[in-house]
C-alpha cells in the first residue's frame, strides 16, 4: 500500500504480514496483475466465473458487458448479463440459507445508539423478516417497478425494507435520515414514490430527532407542490422511544425488536389513520414465506440521490445483476473476506458505501457484519473500540473524518480495549491525510493491519478488476506515464450507474459529453511513476464534507432563498476533522445589515432545506464577488481568500480587482 506525503516510494510501502498473505484471495501484486489483465483482456470469461457463484433463473444470452460511451455514436448505455433473470434478495438470503446452509450464521450484530440495545440476527431470521416485510408492502399495493422511499435510521428494519423491495421487484430510494423535510420531499417527488417507510424518531447520541414529524412535513410539501404520489406511510416504532412499561404514544405498539425498555421521553407521534400504517401491527399478520419476483438483469434495483452541480439532486440508478456481481466481488477481494470474519462498516446505509458494503456486498458473501446505529463518541469516546472488542471485529471500515475526530482524544480511550482481533482496516469516502493514515495504521492496526479502500473516486489506488482508467488533458488527449489531468474511464464495469433517473440527457451531459468515448468522473488525478493513481479531488463545484459530497450550487440556492441575500458563492476550506468545510460568501440586498442574527438565520435555513450535514462553518459578508468580465464568479480566488492565501496568481481577467482587498478585510472578522 502507498501512503500520501512521502517523497520516495521506498519510504511509503507497507507490506501485509506473511500470515495474512498466505490465505488471501489476492496474496501478492503479481496475482493482482494476472487477475486484472484477465478482467480487461477477457472480460466475458472473467465475469462469467464471478456470476457462476450466483443463482440465475435464466442465463445471459449474449456478451456479459455491452455498452456505448461515445455520445457522437448514439445514446449512452451499459448492459450487463443481458437476457438473464435473477433476484438480488434470493441471492443474498435464500441462496445462503438453503444452498449454503448458513441459516444459523449471524448476518448482523445490531448495535444501537445506546450500548444497552443490541441484537443478533441470523440469516434465517433475516430471511423471515424480509419476507414478512415483502408481504406487507404487497398488501399496501406495491408492485414490480414501483418506487418506495425509505427514511429510516440504522435499525434492522432498514435492511428488512430495502431487501423486501428487491424481493418483490420494487425500486428502493433510501434517503439518509439526516436530511430535511425539503430534501426528502424533493427526492420523493422526483422518483414518484408510492410508499414511504419511516420511524417515529431516533436518538443520535443524546439528541432526539422526530423523524415522523419531518416525514409528515415532507409529504405536506409534496401535496403543495404537486399531486401527492405517496399513498401510504409505513411507520416503525423505534425501540428507544418506548416507555418504562412498554406503553407507547398514539397508535404505535411495542417494537418487534426484543429488547429491555429504556426510559426516554415519549414522542407524541402525529398519526393520520387514512395514510399511516403501524409496522408492528401489520408485520404480525403476514406470512414469513414470499416467493421472489424474477427480474431481468437490467431491471432497476435502486435509486440513490447525490448532490448535483446544478443544485438539483441526481437520482443515480443502479440495476440488479451488475450491482450484485460488482459489490460481491469488491467486498470479497478488497476486504479479503474469510468465513470466520466479523466485519464492520461504520457508514450509514443512506449513502452508496452503506448500500454496497453494509448490505449487498457482505450478504452476497455470507458475511457476519456489525450494523451500528450510534455515533463514535456516545456515550463515551471509546465507543468504536468497545464495539470492536465486544464482537471481536476482524475487518473495520470507517471514514477519515471519524479517524481524525478520534485522534483528538489521544491514546487513552484506545488502550482501554483489546483490538487484537483486527486483521484489515479500511477507509473510504474522502482523501485521508498522512497523519490520520499513520495513526490509524500504527495505533488502531498496531502496525500489522493493511489499510485498504474501495475507490469511490477519492483514494490513492490501483484500479479494481474490470476498471480501465486513463488521464486526459483539457483537450481530451491521453497522457502517458507520469501525468496529471482529468480522471476518466474507457469502459464500464458491472456496477457502474446506468442513468440519472428520469433524465438521460443530464446523465449523458454530466458524465460523457466533455470527452466523447470516456466516462468522466469529475475528479482531477495524478499518476506517478509506479502507476498509482492519486485522486486530487473534484474539478467541478462539489465539496466533500465528512465523506458527504455536497453541491455548492445547492447550498448557494438555499442561501439566496433568504430575503436578505442577493447573491451567494460557496467554496471549500480545510477542516481538521471534516477534511473540508463550507465557507460561504453572501452579498446582501440594499439596506440589509450583516450581523450574527442574520448568520444564524442563514445557517438554520441551509439546515432546514438540505440537512445538518450541509450547515456552513463560515458565512462571510461579501459586498462584491470576484468575477470575470463576462460575469463568471472566480471560485479559485474565493478558495484562496477562505484559506487566507495572499498569493492569488493572475487576476488579469477580473472585472474589479479591488473586490479582493475588501473580501480579505471582511474575512479577518470571520475566520482565523
Amino acid at each position: 500500500m502507498v501512503v500520501p506525503g512521502s517523497q520516495h516510494i521506498e519510504d511509503k510501502m507497507y507490506h501485509p504480514p506473511e500470515g495474512l498473505q498466505k490465505d488471501a484471495h489476492v496474496p501478492d501484486f503479481n496475482c493482482y496483475l494476472e487477475l486484472y489483465k484477465k478482467s480487461i483482456e477477457e472480460p466475458d470469461v472473467f465475469w462469467k466465473e464471478v456470476a457462476s457463484d450466483f443463482y440465475w433463473k435464466k442465463p445471459p444470452t449474449g456478451q456479459i458487458l455491452q455498452y456505448n460511451f461515445d455520445v457522437t455514436k448514439g445514446n449512452i448505455y451499459v448492459k450487463c448479463m443481458e437476457g438473464a433473470t435473477t433476484n438480488m434478495c434470493y441471492n443474498v438470503l435464500d441462496r445462503n440459507v438453503k444452498d449454503k446452509n448458513l441459516g444459523e450464521r449471524v448476518a448482523f450484530y445490531w448495535e444501537g445508539n445506546s450500548p444497552d440495545h443490541h441484537e443478533a440476527i441470523t440469516y434465517g431470521q433475516l430471511l423471515g423478516q424480509v419476507c414478512r416485510c415483502s408481504n406487507t408492502l404487497k398488501q399496501m399495493g406495491v408492485r414490480k417497478g414501483d418506487r418506495v422511499a425509505i427514511y429510516l435510521p440504522m435499525i434492522p428494519e432498514l435492511v428488512y425494507t430495502m431487501l423486501a423491495c428487491t424481493r418483490i421487484g420494487a425500486v428502493h430510494s433510501i434517503v439518509f435520515a439526516g436530511f430535511s423535510a425539503e430534501s426528502l420531499c424533493e427526492r420523493i417527488m422526483d422518483s414518484q414514490c408510492s410508499i414511504l417507510v419511516t420511524a417515529d424518531g431516533v436518538y443520535r447520541g443524546e439528541k432526539l430527532i422526530n423523524l415522523k414529524q419531518i416525514a409528515d412535513e415532507a409529504l405536506e410539501k409534496c401535496r403543495e407542490k404537486a399531486s401527492a404520489t405517496v399513498t401510504r406511510c409505513l411507520v416503525v416504532k423505534h425501540h428507544a422511544l418506548r416507555t418504562q412499561d412498554g406503553d407507547v404514544s398514539n397508535k404505535l405498539s411495542q417494537s418487534s425488536v426484543n429488547l429491555t425498555p429504556v426510559v426516554f421521553p415519549v414522542v407524541q407521534t402525529p398519526w393520520d389513520a387514512a395514510c399511516d400504517v403501524c409496522w408492528e401491527e401489520v408485520m404480525g399478520q403476514v406470512s414469513e414465506q414470499c416467493e421472489p419476483e424474477w427480474l431481468d438483469a437490467e431491471d432497476p434495483l435502486f435509486i440513490l440521490y447525490t448532490s448535483g452541480s446544478t443544485g438539483k439532486p441526481k437520482g443515480v440508478l443502479h440495476t440488479v445483476a451488475g450491482y450484485l456481481l460488482y459489490t460481491s466481488l469488491t467486498f470479497k477481494y478488497v476486504f479479503d473476506h474469510q468465513p470466520d470474519d466479523v466485519y464492520w462498516c461504520t457508514a450509514d446505509i443512506g449513502w452508496i458505501t452503506g448500500h454496497s458494503y453494509i448490505t449487498y456486498g457482505p450478504l452476497a458473501n455470507g458475511a457476519t457484519s456489525v450494523l451500528f446505529e450510534g455515533i463514535p463518541v456516545h456515550p463515551h469516546v471509546g465507543r468504536f473500540w468497545e464495539v470492536i472488542e465486544k464482537y471481536r471485529v476482524t475487518k473495520f471500515y470507517t471514514a477519515p473524518t471519524a479517524i481524525r475526530l478520534l485522534m483528538k482524544y489521544g491514546l487513552d480511550p484506545v488502550q482501554k480495549y483489546d483490538l487484537s482481533s483486527l486483521r484489515i482496516l479500511g477507509t473510504v469516502g474522502e482523501p485521508i491525510n498522512p497523519e490520520a493514515w499513520h495513526w490509524y495504521h500504527e495505533v488502531i492496526g498496531q502496525k500489522r493491519c493493511p489499510v485498504v479502500d474501495t475507490f469511490w473516486q477519492t483514494e490513492t489506488t490501483f484500479p479494481f478488476f474490470g476498471v480501465e482508467p486513463t488521464i486526459l488533458n483539457e483537450h481530451g488527449e491521453e497522457l502517458e506515464g507520469e501525468a496529471e489531468g482529468y480522471l476518466v474511464f474507457r469502459r464500464p464495469w458491472p456496477g457502474i450507474m446506468r442513468t440519472v433517473y428520469g433524465n438521460q440527457e443530464r446523465f449523458e451531459s454530466t458524465y460523457f459529453k466533455k470527452f466523447p468515448g470516456f466516462y468522466v468522473t469529475g475528479d482531477g488525478c495524478r499518476r506517478d511513476k509506479d502507476g498509482y493513481y492519486w485522486i486530487a479531488g473534484r474539478i467541478d463545484d462539489m465539496i466533500n464534507v465528512s465523506g458527504h459530497l455536497l453541491s455548492t450550487a445547492e447550498v448557494e440556492a438555499s442561501l439566496t432563498d433568504h430575503g436578505a441575500v442577493a447573491e451567494a458563492a460557496v467554496v471549500s476550506r480545510p477542516h481538521a476533522v471534516k477534511g473540508e468545510c463550507l465557507y460561504c460568501f453572501v452579498t446582501l440586498k440594499d439596506c440589509r445589515e450583516f450581523n450574527r442574527t442574520l448568520v444564524d438565520e442563514l445557517k438554520r435555513q441551509v439546515r432546514e432545506k438540505i440537512g445538518p450535514i450541509a450547515t456552513p462553518d463560515f458565512i462571510q459578508n461579501a459586498p462584491g464577488l470576484p468575477k470575470t468580465r463576462s460575469g463568471k464568479i472566480m471560485r479559485r480566488v474565493l478558495r484562496q481568500i477562505a484559506r487566507n492565501e495572499k498569493d492569488l496568481g493572475d487576476l488579469s481577467t477580473m472585472a474589479d480587482p479591488k473586490v479582493v482587498e475588501v473580501l480579505f478585510n471582511h474575512r479577518c472578522e470571520t475566520a482565523s
